[in-house]
């Protein structure tokens, strides 16, 4: 059907939009969010006396790299969307061969993303740090929607193409 090409191209620049701005936030803002990793990490406003405390983090070392980690992959997440949207963009009147191919840094773009806000934010963060526990430290919902939004887009541009 015409114009689906146009529109994975824009959703997939419309994902990228995301990664880029929290990266760029992260790294204009780093305090910030920085505070909100310490909590997460040090696991200070979890349950009292839970007996999941041995996993805090509290070295202030290993704090910033685990930041610089998480904002270099939310740098390279969207900068490989965007690279995704547009090679999938020029690809748009190409055969399908060729515009199934433009899909790869798309589909790079949307595993990175998946890392990120599913295995770091509701795996990593969420259950290994017990995230779920504060009421205040707690990035679940959002990290989830996004996740969801990856899960969603990437579903749809990763369709085969119909044959021409």
């Amino acid at each position: 059907m015409r114009g689906f090409r146009e529109i994975k191209a824009l959703m997939a620049a419309g994902l990228a939009s995301y990664p880029l701005l929290v990266a760029f936030g992260n790294i204009t803002d780093y305090q910030s969010n920085f505070v909100f990793l310490q909590h997460v990490m040090s696991m200070d406003t979890t349950f009292p006396g839970n007996k999941l405390m041995y996993r805090a983090v509290t070295t202030p070392a290993l704090q910033h790299l685990a930041y610089a980690l998480i904002i270099a992959f939310q740098a390279a997440t969207g900068l490989a969307l965007a690279w995704g949207a547009i090679a999938l963009w020029r690809a748009r009147r190409a055969s399908p061969a060729a515009f199934a191919a433009a899909k790869l840094w798309t589909a790079i773009g949307g595993f990175l993303g998946f890392l990120v806000w599913f295995l770091g934010f509701l795996v990593i963060a969420g259950q290994w740090f017990a995230m779920w526990q504060s009421a205040q430290w707690n990035g679940q919902e959002p990290a989830f929607r996004f996740v969801v939004s990856i899960v969603l887009v990437m579903i749809f541009v990763l369709q085969p193409e119909e044959k021409s």
